[in-house]
C-alpha cells in the first residue's frame, strides 16, 4: 500500500530555502566588498541576490588577481557596474538557437565578463573591406591574442575586462586528474566548467579526460560573400573556418553536453572550456556560436524584481590558489645572456620574480607577475659576470636559486 506523506508549511519553507542555498548558480560566486584589483577598484563579485526565478549578480568585472599589461591595446579596465541576470532553473531552447552576441555572454565566477570567439570585425562582399556582410568573422584568438595578458584577458574599448578564451588564472587548467570546477555561468543559466570532465558523462567513476570540441577546420573556402581571404590570412583566422560534426568530439554544437558533475550529481547541461594538449585555447573556446538554453534579450544592466534574498555564504577576496609551494625550471645555468624560466602548472598565480646582485640589490625583475604554465625570458646580457640570486615570492612563500653569469 502506498503511503501518503504530509508536510507542514514550515517544513516546505525550510526545504525550499535549503534548495535555494545549495543551488550552484547562487553559491558558486566569489564575493568580496573590500579587496581591490586593477586600478584600486573593488574586485570580484560585490552582491548576489535571488528570488524564485532569477539570480542577480552585481560586479564591476575586475578580478582580484593582477592583470595586464596589454601590448598594442590602448584600452584600460574600468568598473562596469553590471547587475547580471541568470535563470535559477534554466531550460533548453527548443526553437531557433540564440546566437551568442558580441560583448558579455556570461560571467566567470569572479565576476569577469565572458566574450565569444569573435573579435567584432568581419569581411563581406567581394572587396574584403570591412563591410556589412557577415560571411567571414575574425577569430579573436588569432587577431587579439597579441594583446592578451598572462591570464589571457584584455579590456574592451568601454573598459570591460574579459576573456574570449580559457581563463587560466581562474582555475588550474593543467589539473587533468580531477573534474574541473564550475568557473562561470552563461546568461542562459547553465554552468561553465573548466577543461576536464568524466569520460562517461553519466558516471562519476569513469576516467577524467580533457573535453574535445566537435569543431574542426574545413577546407571549404567559399561562402555566399565570396572566397576566403586566404591569400592574406590562413585558415583558422575566421571562426567560419570551423565546422561542426556531430559526435566527432565530446561536446555538442554549443560546446556543452548533458552530464553528471560534482555539483550536479543528478545531471545538468554544462558548457566546457576547450583547450588542446598543450593547454592552448581550442575553438570555440567557451560557448559555441549559439546558446543551448533560453536567454533574455538584456542581461548586464538588470533591475531586480523583488522580493529578493541576499546570499553571502561564499566570500573571498583572493584568486584561486593552486599550490602552497613555488615550482619552476630554469635554463641555462650558468648563463651568458638570456635566462629562461618556466613556471610549473601547479603554482599559484601572481608570483613575483626578482634577480638580486651580490650586494643584495634588485638588478632585474620579470616584466609582470608570473603565472602558472608560462615561460619567461630574462635578458641579463648587460650584467657583469658573477653570482646572482633569483628569488620567487608568492602567497607568503619565497624560494631562491643561485645563478652564475658567464
Amino acid at each position: 500500500m502506498r503511503k501518503t506523506l504530509l508536510f507542514s508549511p514550515v517544513f516546505l519553507l525550510f526545504a525550499a530555502n535549503m534548495q535555494a542555498q545549495t543551488q550552484p548558480v547562487i553559491t558558486s560566486w566569489l564575493q568580496n566588498t573590500t579587496a581591490t584589483g586593477y586600478g584600486g577598484y573593488i574586485s570580484n563579485v560585490q552582491l548576489v541576490q535571488y528570488n524564485a526565478t532569477f539570480v542577480y549578480v552585481s560586479t564591476d568585472c575586475i578580478p582580484a588577481y593582477d592583470i595586464g599589461p596589454w601590448p598594442t591595446n590602448p584600452n584600460v579596465p574600468s568598473p562596469q557596474n553590471f547587475v547580471c541576470e541568470f535563470p535559477r532553473y534554466p531550460v533548453q531552447n527548443t526553437g531557433t538557437p540564440t546566437k551568442v552576441g558580441l560583448g558579455s555572454i556570461g560571467l566567470w565566477i569572479n565576476g569577469v565578463s565572458i566574450f565569444n570567439a569573435e573579435d567584432g570585425f568581419h569581411w563581406g562582399g567581394t572587396s574584403w573591406a570591412m563591410g556589412p556582410g557577415t560571411s567571414w568573422n575574425r577569430n579573436a584568438l588569432l587577431f587579439e591574442a597579441v594583446s592578451f595578458d598572462s591570464c589571457l584577458g584584455h579590456p574592451a574599448p568601454g573598459g570591460d575586462y574579459h576573456n574570449h578564451v580559457n581563463p587560466r588564472c581562474v582555475y588550474n587548467d593543467a589539473d587533468s586528474t580531477h573534474h574541473s570546477p564550475i568557473i562561470g555561468f552563461a546568461f542562459d543559466g547553465f554552468p561553465i566548467y573548466g577543461a576536464y570532465g568524466y569520460s562517461d558523462p553519466m558516471s562519476t567513476t569513469s576516467a577524467i579526460k580533457r573535453m574535445h570540441s566537435s569543431y574542426a577546420l574545413t577546407t571549404d573556402t567559399t561562402r555566399a560573400g565570396g572566397p576566403h581571404p586566404i591569400s592574406t590570412y590562413p585558415l583558422g583566422s575566421c571562426v567560419d573556418d570551423y565546422i561542426y560534426t556531430a559526435s566527432s568530439g565530446d561536446l555538442d554544437a554549443h560546446n556543452g553536453r548533458f552530464c553528471i558533475t560534482p555539483e550536479y550529481p543528478s545531471g545538468t547541461y554544462a558548457y566546457f572550456v576547450t583547450i588542446d594538449g598543450s593547454l592552448n585555447p581550442a575553438y570555440p573556446f567557451v560557448i559555441g556560436p549559439t546558446y543551448y538554453g533560453v536567454v533574455g534579450s538584456t542581461n548586464t544592466h538588470i533591475t531586480p524584481v523583488g522580493p529578493d534574498t541576499t546570499y553571502t555564504g561564499s566570500t573571498t577576496a583572493t584568486n584561486v590558489t593552486l599550490n602552497t609551494t613555488i615550482k619552476y625550471k630554469i635554463a641555462p645555468n650558468p648563463v651568458v645572456d638570456h635566462l629562461y624560466i618556466y613556471m610549473d602548472s601547479a603554482n599559484m598565480n601572481n608570483i613575483k620574480g626578482s634577480l638580486f646582485g651580490a650586494d643584495g640589490r634588485i638588478v632585474k625583475t620579470v616584466d609582470h607577475l608570473m603565472q602558472p604554465s608560462i615561460a619567461y625570458a630574462l635578458d641579463i646580457s648587460d650584467l657583469p659576470t658573477g653570482t646572482y640570486i633569483l628569488s620567487f615570492e608568492g602567497n607568503g612563500k619565497t624560494v631562491t636559486e643561485k645563478i652564475m653569469k658567464k
